[in-house]
């Protein structure tokens, strides 16, 4: 019996060694600084730890506090408040204070593009 194995990982890999010049320094021309990648990068490891995006999510649909996000995950205040401060420190949620209550919402609209956007990809794929 003649079996042929097909490796997926080389089906994509160019055999050429021509450098189009032109074309590299127009889209170099056009990328991003690369500080603003870096920061992008950052910005998607937040998006990285599966509790993030849980309360990402919740806000969407509310403004929430502390103990009403736990309640909602199942998890601990503690547990919660370490997940808003990465998430504050990147700009993804905002803070209300209503007397004793602490409010979070998402920062902006792009948070929830961002979100939807990567949801809807996601769900393509089923």
């Amino acid at each position: 019996m003649n079996v042929q194995l097909f490796n997926h990982t080389n089906d994509a890999v160019c055999d050429c060694c021509v450098i189009h010049k032109k074309l590299v320094n127009q889209v170099r021309k056009l990328m991003p600084a690369e500080n603003s990648l870096l920061e992008l990068a950052d910005l998607f490891k937040v998006f990285g730890e599966s509790t993030r995006i849980r309360i990402i999510s919740a806000l969407l649909h509310a403004k929430l506090c502390v103990c009403d996000i736990a309640a909602l995950l199942g998890m601990t205040k503690s547990a919660i408040s370490h997940q808003l401060r990465a998430l504050r420190q990147t700009k993804l949620v905002k803070h209300r204070k209503a007397g004793k209550i602490v409010y979070y919402s998402l920062d902006d609209e792009h948070v929830s593009a961002i979100f939807k956007l990567g949801l809807a990809h996601v769900n393509e794929r089923k």
